[in-house]
């Protein structure tokens, strides 16, 4: 857990006891508030307690009512808890309100979930991208920070400047936030010269995408274990930072939210001519910050440039189907709701009942931790990315030597003659290779 000091930096504290609250409109928020706990747990605070308020219009003041502020005023003194979470966003007026009357410190949904990215980040530009969501947060809830936090002097976002300093720490934070952005305009510009070498490599991008805590993570050791392309010749490709386990070219993978942050890039291979990169993203919650959705957007763009989406759910969840509509929306947001999806429904070894799923959809059902189902889902990941590969036979005069190895490292090859004309090559090949070559003479194959 984290929290401000005076200088905007970021501070560890320990845990805490504290009460979700929230409040209750049309919609059933059962579902967010069981979410908002697990969210809390992630970040060290013991949830003890949990108040719901059914109410059409929030107050401006103190978003709950005056008679609900009173009882989780007594409940914060009978449970001796010092923090209450509450499941919406509030102003740094309602913040401040709420403090006075309640005497512990407030943060809200935004609050918690930039605080655990603060926490989880890894790399240089993992931890720029968390730090300009909490400073853009930050900024226009500085007048009610500074008047109640003065007083309490600590806690996950509570630590902040007096009322005399407000314009001095506007500037301050404005300068930041340019300072930020240009360092991350610069990992942008690092990020497509990647890009742009296995756009020129001719490899596909397959993409794991889903809500946090689905087994994306879990999966992509999985199949670093079964396809791993690297053999000691350092084809591993650890853009974006992420922490490698003891196994080298593994990813971290917990049992807990935003276990992982940063992007993690692999290349694999399915067998000669099919190398693709594996990319694992940051997982989706519902709620998640606008600023921190822009901050990552450079990142999660990822997916936008994806050949094909594993779009990863666990089954194991009661509120699965709400968990998938969340991930999608996001993937929508992206932009990225064209790109070829494969719905991977993940710990079938804990919930084997399948689900049902929509007619047409490409579904495989696996279990990441005991290795079910993950024979059926490379095949679906072969079928996706190189399903479409022709048997040609293609005569490759000797000075284009290049084209050969292009060839023979992108296409799948049987067999090699060396000829009068040239080597012909015979085998699999990428229909739109067929296309760039075919003044080197295809002999259509069945």
């Amino acid at each position: 857990m984290v929290r401000f000091n005076e200088d905007n930096e970021i501070i560890r504290e320990d845990s805490y006891r504290g009460i979700i609250a929230g409040v209750q409109r049309r919609e059933d928020i059962e579902t967010s508030m069981d979410e908002l706990e697990a969210l809390c747990e992630a970040d060290g605070i013991q949830v003890v307690g949990r108040l719901v308020q059914p109410l059409e219009r929030p107050n401006s003041a103190t978003l709950i009512g005056k008679g609900k502020v009173e009882e989780l005023a007594g409940l914060c003194v009978s449970m001796e808890v010092d923090t209450v979470v509450f499941n919406e966003e509030l102003s740094g007026i309602q913040i401040r309100n709420l403090e006075e009357a309640l005497g512990v410190r407030v943060i809200d949904r935004t609050i918690l979930i930039l605080d655990i990215f603060a926490d989880r980040a890894i790399s240089k530009e993992g931890k720029l991208q968390v730090e300009l969501a909490q400073l853009k947060y930050r900024m226009p809830r500085l007048t009610g920070f500074g008047r109640s936090l003065s007083r309490l002097g600590g806690g996950i976002g509570t630590r902040g400047p007096g009322e005399k300093k407000l314009e001095t720490d506007r500037r301050h934070i404005a300068r930041r936030i340019d300072d930020i952005r240009e360092e991350l305009a610069k990992a942008g510009k690092s990020r497509q010269t990647q890009k742009s070498g296995r756009v020129k490599a001719g490899l596909p991008v397959v993409c794991l995408a889903g809500y946090t805590n689905a087994g994306k993570s879990a999966i992509m050791n999985r199949l670093i274990d079964m396809l791993d392309s690297d053999n000691g010749t350092g084809a591993s490709d650890a853009a974006g930072g992420a922490e490698e386990a003891a196994g080298g070219r593994k990813v971290k993978s917990q049992d807990m939210l935003f276990a992982t942050l940063d992007t993690a890039h692999r290349r694999l291979s399915l067998g000669k001519g099919m190398d693709f990169i594996l990319i694992d993203t940051v997982g989706f919650v519902s709620g998640l910050p606008h600023d921190l959705v822009e901050a990552f957007k450079s990142t999660l763009e990822e997916v936008k440039d994806a050949d094909v989406i594993i779009h990863v759910v666990d089954n194991s969840r009661e509120d699965k189907e709400f968990q998938t509509e969340v991930a999608s929306r996001v993937i929508r947001q992206l932009g990225a709701d064209g790109v070829p999806q494969i719905f991977v429904y993940n710990k079938m070894d804990l919930a084997p009942e399948k689900p049902l799923i929509t007619a047409g959809t490409e579904t495989v059902f696996i279990s990441a931790r005991t290795g079910d189902g993950m024979e059926e889902l490379t095949a679906a990941i072969r079928n996706a990315l190189f399903g479409g590969m022709v048997k040609a036979s293609l005569l490759i005069p000797y000075d284009k030597g290049n084209i050969v190895s292009y060839l023979c490292e992108n296409g799948q090859i049987d067999n090699m003659d060396y000829k009068p004309e040239g080597t012909l090559l015979t085998g699999s090949f990428k229909e739109e290779d067929l296309g760039r070559y075919r003044e080197y003479g295809i002999i259509q194959n069945d």
